[in-house]
C-alpha cells in the first residue's frame, strides 16, 4: 500500500543517513608530516609552549602519587606541625598548602625550562635543527593547519643513536593519530641515516604519552627518580615541592628494521 511504501522509504532514508554518518567518521582527515619551514615558527612555538604548560598540573598533582617518598615527607610535616601546635585544623590546612606549593614550584621550574628552550633550540629552529645534516624538525599539518611538532637529533657519540625530542600535539587535534605520524617520521629518519637506536626521555605522568611511545615500539629501559630538570634551581623549597621521574625509552634499529627489544 502507499502507507507501507512511505514507511519503507523512510527506513531506507534513515539507513542511508546512518551509512553516510559512519563513512564520515571512518574517513579521518589526512595528516601530512613535512619538514619545518620558517613560516611555521609561531605555530610551532605556540604548540610547544602549550604542551609544556599542560605539564604543570600533571607534575604537581598527578605526579604526587608516583612519589611515596614525597607523601611520607608531607605526612611527617603534618604530624610534626600538629604535635607542635596541637591544632586539628592544621591537618586540614597543611595538605592544601602542600598542593599549592607543588603547583607553584612546578610552574616555576617548567617556565624556567620553557624560557631556556626558547632561548636555545626552539628559538633558532633553522640553525639548530634544519642546517645540521644529523638533525631535523617536522610539523604535522591537518586541514591546512600545523597541529604537531617533533624533532630528531643525532648522537654519534652515544653509539649511533638519534634522540626524539620536542614532540607536542595541539590539544584539540589529539586522537587523530598525529603523535603516531610524527613518531614514525623520526623512525624513518633513523633508518635512512643508519642509526642503531632511537632514544627519548620524558617526565610526563599521563598514561596517554607512555602508551604512544609503546605503540611506536619503544621500551622503557630505565627511570631516574628525582631527575633534575634543566632550568631548576637547588633551593630547599623547590626540592621539597618539585620532584619528577624521568623515563628513558629506547628502540633498536637493526639492518634497516626497527625492533623494541633488539631482536628481529
Amino acid at each position: 500500500t502507499e502507507r507501507n511504501e512511505i514507511h519503507h522509504l523512510d527506513h531506507t532514508e534513515i539507513k542511508d543517513v546512518q551509512k553516510q554518518g559512519l563513512k564520515a567518521q571512518n574517513e579521518l582527515p589526512t595528516i601530512v608530516v613535512r619538514e619545518f619551514e620558517p613560516a611555521d615558527k609561531p605555530e610551532v612555538q605556540q604548540i610547544f609552549y602549550e604542551g609544556l604548560i599542560e605539564m604543570v598540573p600533571d607534575t604537581a598533582f598527578r605526579g604526587l602519587r608516583h612519589h611515596p617518598e614525597s607523601l611520607l615527607l608531607y605526612t611527617a610535616m603534618t604530624v610534626i606541625c600538629f604535635v607542635i601546635t596541637m591544632c586539628w585544623w592544621v591537618i586540614g590546612l597543611l595538605p592544601a598548602i602542600v598542593l599549592c606549593g607543588r603547583y607553584f614550584y612546578s610552574r616555576r621550574v617548567i617556565h624556567g625550562y620553557l624560557e631556556r628552550a626558547l632561548s636555545q633550540d626552539m628559538g633558532d629552529i633553522e640553525g639548530f635543527y634544519m642546517k645540521p645534516s644529523d638533525s631535523c624538525l617536522w610539523v604535522a599539518v591537518l586541514e591546512g593547519k600545523v597541529v604537531g611538532v617533533v624533532a630528531a637529533v643525532g648522537q654519534q657519540k652515544s653509539g649511533g643513536a638519534v634522540e626524539l625530542k620536542r614532540m607536542s600535539v595541539d590539544r584539540s587535534r589529539r586522537r587523530y593519530g598525529v603523535g603516531v605520524a610524527l613518531g614514525r617520521k623520526v623512525l624513518e629518519f633513523a633508518v635512512t641515516h643508519r642509526y642503531s637506536f632511537v632514544v627519548l626521555g620524558t617526565t610526563a605522568y599521563t598514561h596517554a604519552a607512555h602508551k604512544l611511545y609503546q605503540r611506536l615500539g619503544f621500551r622503557c629501559v630505565g627511570v631516574t627518580n628525582g631527575y633534575v630538570t634543566p632550568g631548576a634551581t637547588s633551593s630547599l623549597l623547590e626540592g621539597i615541592f618539585y620532584r619528577v621521574r624521568h623515563h628513558h625509552y629506547s628502540l633498536h634499529v637493526q639492518n634497516g628494521k626497527i625492533t623494541s627489544n633488539g631482536q628481529h
